[in-house]
């Protein structure tokens, strides 16, 4: 893991709140010139510390406004049925997040569908159906904090 000072950390903290921020304002705002801004830029992104960059939508505007979270446990967790079942996580449109967890449930879905209707249906006929399923627990969320 590459070594992080306070210039490089104060770039990466520009970058998650701008992320289209130009190079020269954002040398502005951790105090250093551009030039010497945008090879730490490319160090960061080179050495994997910087993956990518996104554009953050509105999952109410795409029309998946609604979310769920669900935990799920599954029947074993023999390498089969994990490699099943996330392969098959990973194909579905309407997982949007997915964590390994530890403790009392295997996975964490983060589900987004129109409406609660349309996330029924997901649950029903698709997410008790993938590889290795034994069973789930879904919330919803009411409002979105941060």
């Amino acid at each position: 893991m590459p070594t992080l000072d306070a210039t490089d950390r104060k770039i990466l903290a520009v970058l998650e709140a701008e992320g289209r921020i130009s190079i020269v304002e954002l040398a502005a705002q951790v105090g250093l010139s551009p030039t010497p801004c945008q090879r730490r830029v490319k160090r960061l992104e080179a050495d994997g510390v910087i993956r990518g960059y996104a554009a953050r939508l509105d999952p109410k505007a795409m029309g998946r406004g609604f979310q769920a979270f669900v935990l799920v446990n599954l029947a074993n967790h023999g390498e089969e049925t994990v490699a099943a079942f996330q392969e098959a996580v990973r194909a579905r449109p309407e997982v949007v997040g997915a964590y390994a967890l530890s403790g009392e449930f295997d996975y964490l879905l983060h589900v987004t569908a129109p409406d609660l209707e349309a996330f029924s249906a997901f649950a029903l006929k698709a997410l008790l159906r993938l590889p290795g399923v034994r069973d789930t627990r879904s919330s919803f969320a009411l409002s979105t904090l941060k």
